[in-house]
């Protein structure tokens, strides 16, 4: 669940916190700065941090507002105070907002909250880089620089399939360099820095038929399809990343209803094995920049539409199912079936059109699916 924060919450109540704070609004970007009101008037006088928003003491009500909304508070206090005044507001580690504590003395910077889903260990990695202190990380996998489970590829747009599904298990036998295979079937290559090996006790291979799952204590499987009925024992054992691989083709009859849109989507992916969280974006003809079911459809999936003239959907190669009525109507020979192609930057389709309509509607639509062409890599450019 997508949450909008504002980026940074500084909170300084002694005359060296300032001086701190100073230095992290000049450079972590749209900061807000609370001071204690005792403080307030040197803040905006004597130290020149006139934007400083007073706190009155206790802190209690100012966080009890500020929590949510912001991604990253960095306290210039101590951790025992801080870890008392967040206590009340924790709720769950998918929502809390990261959480950093800096010593009065600007030596260290100290995620205490939120580390990897909060983005915590790189906001204190921040603080500290500005501060010329020593982060300190104590989340097993950064501190050790193995795989971080629960949020690889989430810069690259990834997605857990079931967030809660394995995930732990997952981080034990990667921290514990227990035997576990990365499957890749599809997703962008650089979910591992390129000129990085592998962790230890983590190999690499392209199809869930070359990972034996007896042989491994967890499987991290990155697929755009659906394999609980298909390999069961591959699933009961994985961790699934749903990279943004697929892009949808649609063309539609005008007014077509925004439900019957997402009943039609929803029915091909199920009944093609394949996830609806990997789309990437939905693609159409320009003529449907106004379409009502098209435009409900992108924001339910949360991704981008593209549009393309009919020249460019007719001069698309790939097309399978190429028709005289629609080329005679809109000026191309296929709508969902190019604009699939294009937007994906494929040579072939992975589904190719298919009609859906339902009884009464008066309405009908068409879709297409191709995947993302992603670079391959193979074992081999893991052994560095």
């Amino acid at each position: 669940m997508a949450i909008d924060r504002k980026p940074y919450a500084i909170y300084a109540i002694t005359r060296h916190g300032l001086e701190i704070a100073k230095r992290l609004v000049a450079d972590l970007p749209d900061a807000s700065l609370f001071v204690s009101e005792r403080l307030i008037e040197a803040a905006r006088t004597e130290v020149g941090l006139h934007e400083s928003k007073p706190m009155a003491l206790p802190m209690g009500p100012t966080l009890s507002q500020s929590f949510t909304e912001y991604d990253c508070h960095v306290f210039i206090i101590s951790v025992g105070a801080v870890v008392r005044m967040i206590a009340p507001l924790m709720k769950d580690k998918k929502v809390d907002p990261a959480v950093v504590c800096v010593d009065d003395a600007a030596r260290f910077s100290i995620c205490i909250l939120s580390g990897h889903v909060g983005r915590g260990n790189a906001f204190a990695g921040c603080v500290a880089d500005s501060l010329n202190a020593q982060a300190v990380i104590t989340t097993a996998s950064d501190s050790i620089g193995t795989l971080t489970v629960d949020i690889l590829g989430r810069d690259l747009g990834w997605t857990l399939d079931h967030p809660n599904r394995n995930v732990t298990r997952g981080c034990a036998a990667v921290v514990n360099a227990s035997p576990v295979m990365f499957v890749q079937e599809t997703g962008e290559p650089d979910w591992w820095p390129l000129a990085k090996a592998l962790p230890p006790g983590v190999s690499f291979c392209r199809s869930i038929h070359d990972a034996n799952p007896e042989s491994f204590e967890m499987l991290l499987i990155a697929t755009d399809r659906e394999i609980r009925e298909s390999n069961p024992g591959h699933w009961e054992k994985a961790v699934i990343y749903r990279p943004r691989s697929l892009v949808l083709g649609i063309g539609c009859d005008r007014g077509t209803a925004p439900d019957m849109m997402e009943r039609g989507v929803r029915t091909l992916f199920e009944r093609h094995d394949l996830s609806i969280k990997c789309v990437k974006a939905i693609a159409s003809i320009d003529k449907k920049s106004d379409e009502a079911a098209i435009l409900q459809l992108a924001q339910t999936l949360g991704c981008p539409l593209r549009l393309y003239k009919a020249a460019e959907l007719d001069a698309a190669p790939g097309i399978e199912n190429p028709s005289a009525t629609v080329k005679k109507y809109v000026g191309t020979r296929g709508v969902a079936e190019p604009a699939a192609l294009i937007a994906a930057g494929a040579r072939s389709l992975l589904i190719p059109k298919q009609a859906y309509t339902e009884p009464g509607a008066g309405r009908s639509m068409t879709m297409a699916v191709a995947r993302i062409p992603f670079p391959a890599r193979d074992a081999e450019s893991f052994r560095v």
